[in-house]
């Protein structure tokens, strides 16, 4: 089984023990991650959510930048900055 047959079977179950798994760094059973295993649960996560087509307020590392009013707040770390020149 190759990796993107590995995602196309994964149950939900699986990706939420993932991505605690991520998160916490350790497997359910207390056991640490290695960095390869982390990386490699991260990737399986995105790629879970990726294929998916899962929102972008469900997927991981989402911040959400809305205030109560529905006006955004800090910038987009994505989008480019605008520079100002001031003549003196």
């Amino acid at each position: 089984m190759n990796f993107e047959e590995m995602i196309e079977a994964m149950s939900p179950d699986i990706y939420e023990s993932l991505k605690r798994a991520v998160e916490l760094g350790k497997w359910p059973n207390g056991v640490k991650l290695t960095q390869e295993q982390r990386e490699q649960s991260l990737r399986a996560v995105i790629a879970y959510e990726h294929t998916r087509n899962m929102s972008e307020e469900q997927r991981v590392g989402y911040i959400d930048r809305s205030r109560k009013d529905g006006s955004k707040h800090g910038s987009d770390p994505l989008q480019p900055d605008v520079l100002k020149i001031l003549n003196g």
